[in-house]
């Protein structure tokens, strides 16, 4: 839904681009980007990655890039958070559920102003569009994400922190924004079904549970969740769901980090979108599932603290985000322009109250200052509000909020 300018006239209108209902002004502050690499990572607070002797290269990589040392994620589980780094709202989901795909007569969350919780009478998520209310985000949460009688009550934010629930909020994305803006993106998300993601919910990479493995594999008996639909917030969109295959908006903008078009293969070229959201599949996100190997067994203990992680989990993610940084930085797109590479985890799963939900977030340009410590209060809102400013577009949903400081230290020339 868009605002138009009746009062000032069709001159106005055709000078001016279309503005969503909620949006505010571009926020300043951030330099101009030519590129933004944003990296999810999972599960992990920030004192179990700083200090972890299974996370070396993250650990040097964090003294000498630009670091945030308070910055906290918004609530849980997972796809919340995801929501929130490139919508700037949950958007009423409050679940890790897959997507009701193509469904057009569904009601959304926020048409209905209530949430969709994590418990098992809540189904797919309805494609989300429109406007309406979202969830409000407590200081603490003892109804959602809670696992009687060891967690009771979870910390959402800081502790203090509060977000009342908005009334105003808009079913779109960062992506809707950029195609508006002339703009181009892409979700890289590794081990997504070669043949892309719609209706995809998990993958291995080339099976995916739209596969009649019995059929194409007599005996295997289960599919390794590599790809998970709740870790690609932008197929939870209507405006992407149901835009025309190979449009700018579509599902054909989520591709692999392998292949023709895929990460690697972009990089490789300088090829690379505006805005790239990388996500690693759930071995190497540090998320890990235990269908797999050893050493992508889920953390054995959840008590927040070193002694429950599993070192292989965080190592081998510390290897992918090697990796990536160095493609990135051996890119010919990295040295034109000004571009950066934000690391970022979606939560502290481990933040039963009163432990925060403090994540490591770091942040790497190609110009200007380098080996920064922020101390200043920051969530995932200032994050898109950082990026938006730096991709000269308006702040989006709670990224307009006053708590959603931008990044000028981290971002700085």
């Amino acid at each position: 839904m868009k605002k138009t300018a009746l009062a000032l006239g069709l001159l106005v209108s055709t000078l001016s681009p279309p503005v969503f209902a909620a949006e505010g002004a571009i926020p300043r502050g951030i330099p101009r980007l030519d590129h933004v690499f944003v990296i999810m990572m999972e599960n992990h607070g920030y004192n179990q990655i700083i200090g972890n002797p299974s996370a070396p290269f993250m650990n040097l990589y964090a003294q000498r890039v630009n670091s945030a040392k308070n910055y906290f994620a918004v609530a849980h589980p997972s796809l919340t958070n995801y929501l929130e780094v490139v919508g700037g709202s949950n958007f009423g989901v409050l679940n890790d559920n897959s997507p009701d795909w193509h469904n057009a007569t569904c009601k959304t969350n926020l048409a209905l102003g209530t949430p969709s919780l994590d418990n098992s009478s809540f189904g797919a998520v309805c494609p989300i569009s429109g406007t309406g209310t979202d969830a409000a985000t407590p200081v603490f949460d003892n109804s959602n994400e809670t696992t009687p009688p060891a967690i009771t009550s979870v910390t959402e934010i800081d502790g203090k922190l509060s977000i009342p629930a908005a009334p105003d909020t808009v079913g779109l994305t960062i992506a809707d924004q950029l195609v508006e803006a002339g703009k181009t993106w892409k979700s890289y998300q590794e081990s997504v079904t070669y043949t892309g993601a719609n209706l995809v919910d998990y993958s291995d990479g080339y099976y995916d549970n739209t596969s009649n493995l019995s059929t194409l594999l007599p005996g295997a008996s289960n599919i390794v969740h590599l790809y998970a639909v709740k870790h690609d917030p932008f197929a939870y969109f209507a405006s992407v769901e149901d835009a025309p295959s190979g449009s700018p908006l579509s599902l054909s903008q989520i591709v692999g980090f392998e292949g023709v078009h895929g990460l690697f293969d972009d990089l490789s070229d300088g090829r690379l979108p505006a805005y790239s959201f990388i996500v690693p599949d759930q071995c190497n996100d540090q998320h890990g599932q235990n269908n797999a190997s050893a050493v992508c067994f889920e953390d054995p203990n959840d008590n927040g603290t070193l002694n429950g992680l599993n070192p292989g989990l965080i190592y081998q993610g510390d290897l992918t985000l090697r990796t990536l940084v160095r493609s990135i930085h051996d890119s010919p797109a990295w040295p034109q322009g000004h571009n950066a590479i934000v690391i970022v985890w979606d939560e502290n799963d481990y933040s039963a109250a009163p432990n925060p939900n403090r994540v490591l977030l770091t942040v790497d340009t190609n110009y200007g200052a380098h080996g920064r410590q922020s101390d200043k209060f920051y969530t995932h809102f200032s994050l898109l509000r950082s990026i938006e400013g730096g991709l000269d577009l308006p702040c989006l949903n709670h990224a307009c909020d006053e708590t959603a400081g931008v990044m000028s230290d981290l971002f700085s020339r």
